[in-house]
């Protein structure tokens, strides 16, 4: 790929719009979750170091282009204000009088929020217009927030063909540690693979069955992997068509690529008798719930990613927001923090993936996590980017 970065652009005394990825969880108030702020930080201290008058552009939520309070970016803006040290001005809308009021006000160094794009239909729709009326406010654009380059909306698609653009730290970080899984990686190559349902992932499992040599699955698609194999799975999620997952063995089998599946679980009469789990083999589960993989299971996954020279997990083993079935998602994690200390390339896919690894305390110990959710899954698609094809057009 081939685009300009922030090393590129003059970016003292000029009004950069700066697109990052705020769209975190809240709750009464508060931020709950400060992973994607976070790892802004250090482009917004590059841009001020720069002298940049800085003027960032996010969404929140799905407010439906219409102004919506629950999901107001004010709260973001004390929050980061907070995380960075240094006041973050605030303006009560990202076109117009409030937006251009509060750009004129920035000093050289100085760093602006503005409210939700996504408070406007034109963003969503990727409105030359209200593109356009964003433009208005700054001399360079910077798309740093991988985490909604999948999109094109005017904030992440259209402005790069308005002003003079370039890919911020964060957004080239992510596409460099995706593009290493997707090039030529050391091999054995190992994904550890979980989350609901197999029909999300078919065209992951597709588009990487010709890079890796293993992978381990777990979650939800593990059920319906192991239905499509003829097991019993109980009452435990799973597709109701089996096809996808069908296709997909039969495929890996010709491609000599190895699908580990459970051979054990731990499992429950339902989600919320949790006092009653127990473990059983995954030929033993009944009518029973499967919640995660069993002890055994985890100890093959975790043999297998400890030798693997590069790793990239996606998905939890089980339903990990549980601490009582955390122990699949926590002895994998476990097991890719130790390839990783032994030299391996590691990464976790964003969303769920993001989430496990930071609840359970190895995501500082693999290379890379990603903070994209959609956008990662379709990175390792194969698919285009809108956001990032943009910035290449430009």
């Amino acid at each position: 790929m081939s685009f300009a970065t922030l090393d590129d652009l003059d970016c003292n005394g000029k009004r950069v719009l700066l697109r990052e990825d705020f769209n975190v969880p809240l709750k009464d108030g508060a931020v709950l979750d400060y992973t994607r702020v976070d790892a802004a930080l250090p482009t917004l201290q590059r841009l001020r170091e720069k002298g940049a008058r800085t003027i960032v552009l996010s969404h929140l939520g799905r407010p439906k282009g219409k102004v919506d309070e629950r999901y107001s970016l004010r709260i973001v803006a004390e929050a980061l204000a907070r995380r960075l040290r240094t006041p973050v001005a605030f303006a009560a809308d990202c076109i117009g009088e409030p937006a251009r009021a509060a750009v004129a006000a920035l000093k050289p160094g100085d760093i602006l929020l503005l409210e939700n794009v996504r408070f406007h239909a034109g963003e969503e729709a990727n409105d030359p217009t209200f593109a356009r009326a964003l433009a208005e406010n700054g001399d360079l654009f910077v798309n740093d927030a991988f985490g909604t380059a999948h999109r094109a909306h005017a904030s992440t698609e259209a402005l790069a063909h308005l002003l003079p653009c370039a890919a911020g730290p964060l957004l080239e970080s992510e596409i460099r540690a995706l593009s290493g899984l997707l090039g030529d990686p050391q091999r054995p190559f190992v994904c550890a693979i979980g989350g609901a349902k197999v029909r999300d992932k078919v065209a992951l499992f597709t588009h990487m069955m010709d890079r890796v040599d293993a992978f381990c699955v777990g979650g939800g698609m593990a059920n319906t992997f192991l239905a499509a194999k003829g097991a019993n799975v109980g009452s435990s999620l799973r597709d109701e068509d089996l096809d996808p997952a069908r296709e997909i063995l039969v495929r890996a089998d010709g491609k000599k690529v190895q699908i580990h599946l459970p051979k054990d679980a731990v499992i429950a009469p339902s989600f919320d008798a949790d006092d009653r789990s127990h473990v059983v083999a995954i030929e033993d589960v009944g009518d029973e719930m499967i919640l995660d993989i069993g002890p055994a299971t985890a100890k093959i996954y975790s043999d297998t990613l400890s030798r693997a020279k590069t790793v990239v997990f996606n998905g939890p083993m089980g339903v990990y927001e549980k601490e009582t079935y955390r122990a699949g998602t926590r002895a994998v994690g476990d097991a890719i923090a130790r390839a990783t200390k032994r030299g391996a390339f590691t990464v976790v896919g964003g969303g769920d993936a993001a989430a496990a690894a930071m609840l359970l305390g190895f995501a500082d110990r693999v290379s890379h996590v990603s903070t994209g959710g959609g956008a990662t899954l379709e990175f390792l698609e194969g698919r285009t980017l809108p956001g990032i094809a943009a910035l290449e057009r430009a």
